[in-house]
């Protein structure tokens, strides 16, 4: 790799690190965590268990009988749909976790 493709590289890295720690600032300065929900489908026989449990509506059930997220951002992480997937079909994760750290030299 040359080193004007090494410091491209680089640059685009440092840029989506910025973008993860400017949005992860945002959201913590207006009090809200913001969570991912993943379905397995393949595993998932669209009981509608997450979508009766979900207290912000974040799922409804599509024209197959699967569930669909329709409101990621409504999540508020309870993970009572996680709890009760007979399935297992279900994982809910923080979207900004804190396990990435921000070097303190800048780079």
């Amino acid at each position: 790799m040359t080193p004007e493709e090494e410091t491209v590289r680089n640059s685009s890295s440092t840029e989506v690190q910025d973008e993860y720690w400017e949005k992860k600032l945002e959201m913590e300065k207006k009090g809200k965590k913001l969570f991912k929900q993943q379905i397995f489908l393949d595993w998932c026989k669209g009981c509608g268990i997450c979508v009766a449990f979900c207290p912000r509506k974040v799922y409804e059930m599509d024209e197959m009988g699967s569930p669909v997220i329709v409101r990621p951002d409504d999540c508020i992480g309870c993970r009572f749909c996680e709890l009760h997937c007979p399935d297992f079909a279900i994982t809910i994760i923080k979207r900004y976790p804190d396990r990435r750290r921000r070097k303190s030299d800048g780079s």
